[in-house]
């Protein structure tokens, strides 16, 4: 079972880059699903981007209030996992979460997770 650890997150200003980071311990990341989830207050939990890497050519997926400003990627060398966020708005503050899924993204964004990090805040201010 994978273990995912997040870093990255703080306060920022509305419009600037943010690069989230998910250190992937005790499995390789190729052989699962792996993506960000956020959560806002009062809101439910919404997928941001999923990634899979296991043929060897990453696929990806983004929700469409993210899709042209982030980007998800990942190190398997390195064994973490990315989101990079630019030009972020207000409307991306929550608590950002690394989640994982044994195999391929069968069901694209909406892949049901079964390892979730502990998450990492994102505040954005004006």
């Amino acid at each position: 079972q994978v273990t995912l650890v997040e870093s990255g997150g703080g306060s920022v200003q509305a419009g600037v880059s943010l690069r989230l980071s998910c250190a992937a311990f005790g499995d390789s990341l190729k052989s699962y699903c792996m993506g960000w989830f956020r959560q806002a207050p009062g809101k439910e939990r919404e997928g941001v981007a999923r990634i899979y890497t296991g043929t060897g050519i990453a696929n990806t997926w983004l929700t469409d209030s993210v899709r042209g400003r982030f980007a998800v990627f990942q190190d398997n060398v390195k064994n973490i996992l990315y989101l990079q966020m630019n030009n972020v708005t207000l409307d991306d503050t929550a608590m950002y979460y690394c989640a994982a899924a044994r195999g391929s993204c069968t069901g694209g964004i909406n892949t049901p997770v079964s390892v979730w990090g502990q998450g990492t805040q994102v505040t954005v201010f004006s």
